[in-house]
């Protein structure tokens, strides 16, 4: 018995018929032998979750940079979160939950050590710059391996479609791209403020009482708000959207965010030396490209020597890349015999 076809009948009675069908997707850039269980979606998640980019997200900031404490997020439980939301919603509107799952659980693989602090500072070293989201797109076009050591996921038109464009001035082609768009500002916005409220950096009182008023006091009545209103306002709308009100009181929280959190707190200042620290680590693998792994070194030719330094220090945890400024930047103890 062939499970993904039927399956794939079972999507077509099931799903809305603005849903992206897994037997309707573009396709791969280099055409594999479909799978008798998986559809092509699900193998998408499934390749993702096994990578070592995904592993890696474990051990990287969210916001906080290092943070010593078990409950604050990471850019793993970030990625777990915004997967979740995504899939309730999706759910709700009977659009494609694997597609879903697979864009939500990869948007983040190209995000660097340090968190945007650490961003910011590849885009200024980097000639042409450097964006997370058009990162994890290399992740998962060139810089992560399948089966037979094949470079890239190969993954379907429709859930790299989603990856690259969960931010930036380009919105997602599908509706469940648009899903995972707009559930990362779900979810980052709240766990934020959780985490800065844990933090002392914030009180509740701080937060601002218009948007507390609409979306509720304390974490769980505010995502539950924001996905009720993203579901009703998107039910029957060609698009996936939130409110006007809802939208506004959301961007208040982002603005406060900002302010208060993202830019203005102690806790943040730590990221002054982030900058520093990128650079001197970014201008050592330039004048040591023998340092880097070989997949790595390979790639200079077609890509030249700054973006492929960006791959790999991109690509590392903050305690990998602590490790490396240590043993690389750092002198060390030396006693004649």
């Amino acid at each position: 018995m062939n499970f993904r076809e039927e399956y794939q009948k079972k999507e077509k009675q099931m799903l809305s018929p603005k849903a992206s069908l897994s037997s309707s997707s573009r396709g791969r850039v280099y055409p594999e032998e479909e799978c008798d269980i998986r559809n092509p979606y699900q193998r998408d998640r499934d390749r993702i979750l096994h990578s070592k980019a995904f592993r890696r997200l474990k051990h990287k900031t969210q916001v906080f940079i290092a943070p010593e404490h078990d409950h604050y997020r990471t850019r793993l439980t970030h990625t777990l979160e915004v997967s979740q939301i995504s899939r309730t919603i999706a759910r709700a509107l009977s659009l494609n939950e694997d597609l879903v799952e697979a864009i939500a659980l990869a948007h983040d693989l190209g995000h660097t050590p340090f968190g945007h602090a650490g961003e910011g500072a590849l885009d200024r070293l980097v000639e042409g710059g450097f964006k997370h989201n058009q990162q994890s797109l290399r992740v998962v076009e060139e810089l992560e391996f399948r089966n037979r050591g094949k470079r890239g996921l190969n993954l379907t038109w429709e859930a790299k479609d989603g990856i690259g464009r969960h931010t930036g001035s380009t919105t997602p082609s599908t509706l469940e791209g648009k899903i995972v768009r707009i559930a990362d500002r779900i979810a980052y916005i709240n766990h934020d403020i959780d985490d800065a409220l844990r933090a002392g950096i914030i009180t509740q009182e701080n937060l601002p009482s218009y948007s507390l008023k609409i979306l509720g006091n304390d974490h769980s009545q505010r995502i539950d708000t924001m996905v009720r209103d993203m579901i009703e306002a998107s039910w029957d709308s060609k698009d996936i959207r939130q409110s006007p009100e809802l939208e506004k009181a959301t961007n208040i929280l982002r603005d406060f965010l900002f302010q208060e959190v993202y830019i203005g707190s102690e806790a943040k200042k730590e990221e002054v030396k982030v900058f520093n620290f990128i650079a001197n680590l970014f201008q050592f693998y330039q004048d040591n490209m023998g340092r880097l792994p070989p997949e790595y070194r390979e790639l200079e030719a077609l890509h030249g020597k700054q973006r492929v330094v960006a791959d790999y220090i991109a690509g590392m945890s903050d305690r990998y890349a602590l490790i490396q400024g240590q043993n690389l930047l750092l002198p060390r103890p030396w006693f004649p015999s």
